[in-house]
Protein backbone atom coordinates (compact mmCIF):
# COMPACT_ATOMS: atom_id res chain seq x y z
CA UNK A 1 0.00 0.00 0.00
CA UNK A 2 1.48 3.47 -1.06
CA UNK A 3 1.35 5.95 1.67
CA UNK A 4 2.18 9.61 1.38
CA UNK A 5 2.52 11.82 4.19
CA UNK A 6 3.21 15.74 4.39
CA UNK A 7 4.66 17.85 7.17
CA UNK A 8 5.91 21.07 8.35
CA UNK A 9 2.98 23.58 7.37
CA UNK A 10 2.07 25.82 10.13
CA UNK A 11 1.40 29.56 10.71
CA UNK A 12 3.99 32.43 9.38
CA UNK A 13 4.08 36.00 8.63
CA UNK A 14 4.92 37.61 5.27
CA UNK A 15 8.14 37.61 4.42
CA UNK A 16 9.23 34.16 6.56
CA UNK A 17 9.68 30.90 5.45
CA UNK A 18 8.78 27.12 6.24
CA UNK A 19 9.89 23.97 4.76
CA UNK A 20 7.63 21.33 3.95
CA UNK A 21 8.54 17.53 4.39
CA UNK A 22 6.89 14.78 2.45
CA UNK A 23 8.05 10.59 3.06
CA UNK A 24 6.77 8.06 0.35
CA UNK A 25 6.11 4.18 1.49
CA UNK A 26 5.06 1.76 -0.87
CA UNK A 27 7.01 2.44 -3.99
CA UNK A 28 10.30 2.58 -5.36
CA UNK A 29 11.03 6.13 -3.94
CA UNK A 30 13.40 7.04 -6.49
CA UNK A 31 11.60 6.08 -9.47
CA UNK A 32 9.47 8.13 -9.89
CA UNK A 33 8.97 11.97 -9.85
CA UNK A 34 7.37 13.42 -7.50
CA UNK A 35 4.53 17.16 -7.30
CA UNK A 36 4.04 19.84 -4.81
CA UNK A 37 0.46 21.37 -5.44
CA UNK A 38 -2.05 23.39 -3.38
CA UNK A 39 -5.53 24.48 -3.01
CA UNK A 40 -7.03 27.46 -1.20
CA UNK A 41 -10.77 27.45 -0.19
CA UNK A 42 -13.14 28.26 -3.65
CA UNK A 43 -10.31 27.94 -5.82
CA UNK A 44 -8.78 24.80 -8.29
CA UNK A 45 -5.95 22.76 -7.02
CA UNK A 46 -2.64 24.32 -8.75
CA UNK A 47 1.07 22.71 -9.21
CA UNK A 48 3.47 24.60 -7.27
CA UNK A 49 6.73 22.15 -8.44
CA UNK A 50 7.81 19.04 -9.19
CA UNK A 51 10.79 17.13 -9.50
CA UNK A 52 12.00 14.26 -11.62
CA UNK A 53 13.67 11.00 -10.17
CA UNK A 54 17.27 12.05 -10.21
CA UNK A 55 16.14 15.63 -8.60
CA UNK A 56 18.70 17.47 -11.80
CA UNK A 57 15.26 18.75 -13.34
CA UNK A 58 13.00 20.81 -11.39
CA UNK A 59 9.87 22.94 -12.19
CA UNK A 60 8.09 26.14 -10.84
CA UNK A 61 5.04 28.20 -11.27
CA UNK A 62 5.51 31.53 -12.26
CA UNK A 63 3.77 32.62 -8.93
CA UNK A 64 6.51 30.88 -6.50
CA UNK A 65 9.96 31.04 -8.87
CA UNK A 66 12.46 32.59 -6.99
CA UNK A 67 10.87 31.40 -3.60
CA UNK A 68 10.38 28.48 -3.36
CA UNK A 69 12.74 25.66 -3.51
CA UNK A 70 11.91 21.46 -3.94
CA UNK A 71 14.18 19.03 -3.47
CA UNK A 72 14.30 15.53 -2.79
CA UNK A 73 16.78 12.82 -0.57
CA UNK A 74 16.04 9.64 -1.90
CA UNK A 75 18.03 7.98 0.87
CA UNK A 76 16.12 9.51 3.09
CA UNK A 77 13.07 9.08 0.65
CA UNK A 78 11.73 12.30 1.45
CA UNK A 79 11.12 15.31 -0.20
CA UNK A 80 11.17 18.45 0.23
CA UNK A 81 9.40 22.11 -0.49
CA UNK A 82 11.38 25.10 1.32
CA UNK A 83 9.50 28.57 0.90
CA UNK A 84 11.13 31.43 1.39
CA UNK A 85 9.84 34.91 1.45
CA UNK A 86 6.09 33.52 2.31
CA UNK A 87 3.31 36.24 0.77
CA UNK A 88 -0.48 35.83 1.99
CA UNK A 89 -1.68 34.59 -1.26
CA UNK A 90 0.30 31.46 -0.52
CA UNK A 91 -2.15 30.52 2.02
CA UNK A 92 -3.40 27.07 1.09
CA UNK A 93 -3.42 23.15 2.11
CA UNK A 94 -0.31 21.67 -0.04
CA UNK A 95 0.18 18.12 -0.91
CA UNK A 96 2.30 16.24 -1.95
CA UNK A 97 2.14 13.37 -4.79
CA UNK A 98 3.44 11.03 -6.92
CA UNK A 99 2.61 8.77 -9.87
CA UNK A 100 3.74 5.30 -11.17
CA UNK A 101 2.52 6.05 -14.07
CA UNK A 102 4.55 9.05 -14.80
CA UNK A 103 7.60 9.13 -16.57
CA UNK A 104 8.33 13.10 -16.31
CA UNK A 105 7.62 15.39 -14.06
CA UNK A 106 3.78 17.25 -14.47
CA UNK A 107 2.32 20.38 -12.76
CA UNK A 108 -0.76 18.63 -14.06
CA UNK A 109 -2.89 17.33 -10.88
CA UNK A 110 -4.68 14.76 -13.04
CA UNK A 111 -1.30 12.91 -14.06
CA UNK A 112 -0.65 12.05 -10.66
CA UNK A 113 -2.16 8.99 -8.37
CA UNK A 114 -0.72 8.99 -4.78
CA UNK A 115 -1.57 11.62 -3.19
CA UNK A 116 -1.15 12.99 0.90
CA UNK A 117 -3.09 14.16 3.22
CA UNK A 118 -2.16 18.02 2.64
CA UNK A 119 -0.66 20.09 5.58
CA UNK A 120 -1.96 23.78 5.95
CA UNK A 121 0.22 26.41 5.64
CA UNK A 122 -1.24 30.38 6.26
CA UNK A 123 0.37 33.31 5.64
CA UNK A 124 -0.98 36.31 7.56
CA UNK A 125 -0.08 39.55 6.13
Amino acid sequence: QVQVVESGGGLVREGESLRLSCTVSGLPFGSYPMGWFRQAPGKEREGVSCINWSGYNTYYADSVKGRFTIARDNAKKTFYLQMNNLKAEDTAMYYCATGDQLRRPSLVHSDYNYWGQGTQVTVSS
